[in-house]
Protein backbone atom coordinates (compact mmCIF):
# COMPACT_ATOMS: atom_id res chain seq x y z
CA UNK A 1 0.00 0.00 0.00
CA UNK A 2 1.28 3.25 -1.04
CA UNK A 3 1.90 6.27 1.64
CA UNK A 4 0.67 9.28 1.39
CA UNK A 5 4.04 10.85 0.92
CA UNK A 6 4.62 8.68 -2.33
CA UNK A 7 1.13 9.28 -3.60
CA UNK A 8 2.03 13.09 -3.74
CA UNK A 9 5.68 12.32 -5.01
CA UNK A 10 4.24 10.35 -7.69
CA UNK A 11 1.39 13.05 -8.44
CA UNK A 12 4.05 15.25 -8.28
CA UNK A 13 6.50 13.62 -10.67
CA UNK A 14 3.39 12.77 -13.17
CA UNK A 15 3.10 16.54 -13.57
CA UNK A 16 6.88 17.69 -13.67
CA UNK A 17 6.13 15.49 -16.97
CA UNK A 18 3.17 17.17 -18.39
CA UNK A 19 4.90 20.39 -17.59
CA UNK A 20 8.36 19.01 -19.60
CA UNK A 21 5.47 17.99 -22.62
CA UNK A 22 4.00 21.21 -22.24
CA UNK A 23 7.14 23.22 -22.26
CA UNK A 24 8.44 21.22 -25.28
CA UNK A 25 5.20 21.16 -27.36
CA UNK A 26 4.93 25.08 -26.61
CA UNK A 27 8.20 25.88 -27.63
CA UNK A 28 8.22 27.57 -24.22
CA UNK A 29 11.89 26.49 -23.28
CA UNK A 30 12.15 29.06 -20.12
CA UNK A 31 9.72 27.18 -18.26
CA UNK A 32 12.31 23.88 -18.96
CA UNK A 33 14.03 25.79 -16.02
CA UNK A 34 11.02 24.78 -13.55
CA UNK A 35 11.88 21.26 -15.00
CA UNK A 36 15.13 20.14 -15.04
CA UNK A 37 17.74 20.90 -12.22
CA UNK A 38 20.75 23.74 -13.06
CA UNK A 39 23.22 21.06 -13.37
CA UNK A 40 20.83 18.41 -14.75
CA UNK A 41 22.62 16.00 -17.32
CA UNK A 42 21.01 15.20 -20.57
CA UNK A 43 21.57 13.09 -23.06
CA UNK A 44 19.34 12.53 -26.40
CA UNK A 45 21.76 10.95 -28.82
CA UNK A 46 19.49 7.58 -28.66
CA UNK A 47 16.89 9.50 -31.04
CA UNK A 48 19.69 11.96 -32.90
CA UNK A 49 19.80 14.65 -30.24
CA UNK A 50 22.78 16.16 -28.38
CA UNK A 51 24.64 15.14 -24.52
CA UNK A 52 25.30 17.58 -21.82
CA UNK A 53 24.03 19.93 -19.02
CA UNK A 54 20.89 21.31 -19.14
CA UNK A 55 22.15 24.85 -20.49
CA UNK A 56 23.40 23.73 -23.28
CA UNK A 57 20.67 21.37 -24.29
CA UNK A 58 18.20 24.01 -23.97
CA UNK A 59 19.49 26.26 -26.13
CA UNK A 60 20.03 23.34 -28.31
CA UNK A 61 16.40 22.57 -28.16
CA UNK A 62 15.35 26.34 -29.13
CA UNK A 63 17.79 25.74 -32.38
CA UNK A 64 16.70 21.96 -32.99
CA UNK A 65 12.83 21.80 -32.27
CA UNK A 66 12.15 25.65 -34.49
CA UNK A 67 12.46 23.09 -37.51
CA UNK A 68 9.24 21.61 -36.72
CA UNK A 69 6.65 23.25 -37.21
CA UNK A 70 4.48 21.01 -35.29
CA UNK A 71 4.96 18.12 -33.04
CA UNK A 72 3.40 16.32 -29.63
CA UNK A 73 4.92 14.31 -26.88
CA UNK A 74 2.81 12.24 -25.18
CA UNK A 75 3.70 10.60 -22.06
CA UNK A 76 2.36 7.10 -20.93
CA UNK A 77 3.33 3.95 -18.51
CA UNK A 78 5.33 6.08 -16.10
CA UNK A 79 7.22 3.35 -13.46
CA UNK A 80 8.65 5.45 -10.95
CA UNK A 81 11.09 3.88 -7.43
CA UNK A 82 11.76 6.10 -4.95
CA UNK A 83 14.48 6.10 -2.48
CA UNK A 84 14.03 9.00 0.50
CA UNK A 85 14.34 12.45 -1.82
CA UNK A 86 15.85 10.60 -5.20
CA UNK A 87 13.49 8.53 -7.53
CA UNK A 88 13.89 6.81 -10.82
CA UNK A 89 11.81 6.86 -13.85
CA UNK A 90 11.20 4.58 -17.03
CA UNK A 91 8.10 6.50 -19.24
CA UNK A 92 7.08 6.14 -22.58
CA UNK A 93 6.65 8.89 -25.08
CA UNK A 94 5.32 8.68 -28.40
CA UNK A 95 6.11 11.72 -30.17
CA UNK A 96 4.64 12.57 -33.73
CA UNK A 97 6.54 15.16 -35.61
CA UNK A 98 5.61 17.52 -38.59
CA UNK A 99 8.90 17.96 -41.40
CA UNK A 100 8.75 19.96 -43.80
CA UNK A 101 10.35 18.64 -47.03
CA UNK A 102 12.47 20.64 -49.76
CA UNK A 103 9.92 19.96 -52.34
CA UNK A 104 7.30 22.25 -50.08
CA UNK A 105 5.37 19.30 -48.97
CA UNK A 106 5.03 17.88 -45.30
CA UNK A 107 5.00 14.49 -43.68
CA UNK A 108 4.78 13.20 -40.44
CA UNK A 109 7.17 11.10 -38.50
CA UNK A 110 6.43 8.98 -35.54
CA UNK A 111 8.87 8.05 -32.98
CA UNK A 112 9.18 5.98 -30.21
CA UNK A 113 11.08 5.97 -27.21
CA UNK A 114 11.68 5.79 -23.52
CA UNK A 115 12.17 8.20 -20.97
CA UNK A 116 14.95 7.01 -18.24
CA UNK A 117 14.99 9.69 -15.75
CA UNK A 118 16.55 10.32 -12.40
CA UNK A 119 14.57 12.86 -9.53
CA UNK A 120 15.61 14.78 -6.86
CA UNK A 121 13.50 16.22 -4.45
CA UNK A 122 14.56 20.56 -4.37
CA UNK A 123 13.45 23.03 -2.26
CA UNK A 124 11.03 23.98 -5.47
CA UNK A 125 10.32 20.29 -5.64
CA UNK A 126 10.88 17.72 -8.12
CA UNK A 127 12.97 17.80 -10.68
CA UNK A 128 14.58 15.85 -13.42
CA UNK A 129 18.12 15.71 -12.57
CA UNK A 130 19.42 13.40 -15.22
CA UNK A 131 17.53 12.23 -18.40
CA UNK A 132 18.60 10.01 -21.09
CA UNK A 133 16.72 8.89 -24.35
CA UNK A 134 16.00 4.97 -25.15
CA UNK A 135 14.71 4.31 -28.84
CA UNK A 136 12.27 1.99 -29.29
CA UNK A 137 11.31 3.16 -33.18
CA UNK A 138 11.20 5.61 -36.02
CA UNK A 139 8.60 5.20 -38.55
CA UNK A 140 8.26 7.86 -41.88
CA UNK A 141 11.20 9.77 -41.07
CA UNK A 142 13.09 11.44 -43.80
CA UNK A 143 15.81 9.44 -45.25
CA UNK A 144 18.64 11.85 -43.16
CA UNK A 145 16.51 11.34 -40.03
CA UNK A 146 16.22 7.47 -40.31
CA UNK A 147 19.43 6.28 -40.02
CA UNK A 148 19.63 7.55 -36.75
Amino acid sequence: MLSLQEISDRLEIQQLMVDYASAIDQKNFDALDAVFTADAHIDYTAMGGMVGPFPEVKEWLKVALGTFPHYQHMLGNMSLSFDGDHATGRTMCFNPMQIEMPDGNSQVMFLGLWYLDKFERTPQGWRISERAEEKCYMHNAPGMLSAV
